[in-house]
């Protein structure tokens, strides 16, 4: 059995049902998953009744931002017949190809690395856009970066946005107080709104504690939204469940080997 992370006590803020299979890989590797979500996914209901969706053929491509954007899309999108039949469809990352699979969706387009916004553009780079409808599945507000680009490139942008993210209604102090932080050593934390969500239901106390403890995180953006709030160690380990656990294992491995 895989013990590299024995004993050690890791927060885990996704959303609550979207944790699961992150849990299970930190207790795999001997450590304990502290669950605290940070971030609530609320579906949309004015996404069932958007006008796009009953307009789905005008498409040659439609985008899925996120895993969450095709949870809550595809209901409605296969009350309407389904994605159509000629439109290419292009995602950000494994997670998101995943979920599209499982509604019997192939042929997807996805960068094999980066897993961004601008790697997708990358992986865009031959298909021509000139003239072209594409319609991009997201949560409300988001990036623009997508959506410029492909206007550049001649194509004209609709969206369907399906769900929108929320901050729970939960104190990170009663957390720390309640367990004795102490045996608290890491945080990982898979999105930027993740991040400001944390220091926002922390205080000042729990504040303090998350500058101190070390984050792993699987992107450059949300590292970057971490250092902003000042936290000390930020480790970017790539997409991915098995990445993040990874890095904490080779990090705490390391810890045990000065000691």
């Amino acid at each position: 059995m895989n013990v590299q992370l024995a004993g050690v006590e890791i927060l885990v803020t996704r959303p609550a049902d979207q944790s699961a299979g992150l849990a299970r890989l930190v207790r795999d590797a001997g450590g304990l998953p502290i669950l605290f979500p940070a971030l609530q996914i609320e579906p949309l209901a004015e996404a069932a009744g958007a006008p796009v969706l009953d307009h789905l053929r005008q498409f040659d491509l439609v985008v899925f931002i996120s895993p969450n954007a095709v949870r809550m899309a595809m209901p409605h999108i296969q009350k309407k017949g389904g994605l159509p039949a000629g439109a290419k469809v292009a995602v950000i990352g494994p997670g998101t190809v995943a979920e599209l699979k499982k509604s019997g969706v192939r042929n997807i387009i996805s960068p094999q690395e980066g897993f961004d916004s601008e790697a997708l553009i990358g992986k865009l780079s031959a298909v021509p856009l000139a003239g072209s409808r594409v319609l991009i599945v997201r949560g409300q507000g988001g990036r623009e970066f997508l959506a410029d680009a492909l206007r550049s490139r001649g194509a004209t942008i609709d969206y369907l946005e399906c769900y929108r993210r929320v901050k729970p209604d939960r104190d990170l102090r009663e957390l720390l107080s309640q367990q004795g932080r102490d045996g608290v050593k890491a945080c990982i934390a898979t999105s930027a709104s993740i991040v400001e969500n944390l220091f926002e239901m922390a205080g000042a106390a729990g504040r303090a504690w998350l500058c101190a403890v070390p984050f792993f995180v699987p992107h450059p953006r949300v590292a970057v939204a971490a250092f902003s709030r000042g936290v000390r160690t930020v480790f970017v380990a790539g997409n991915g469940d098995e990445a993040l656990v990874a890095a904490a294992q080779t990090w705490f491995a390391c810890l045990r080997r000065v000691a």
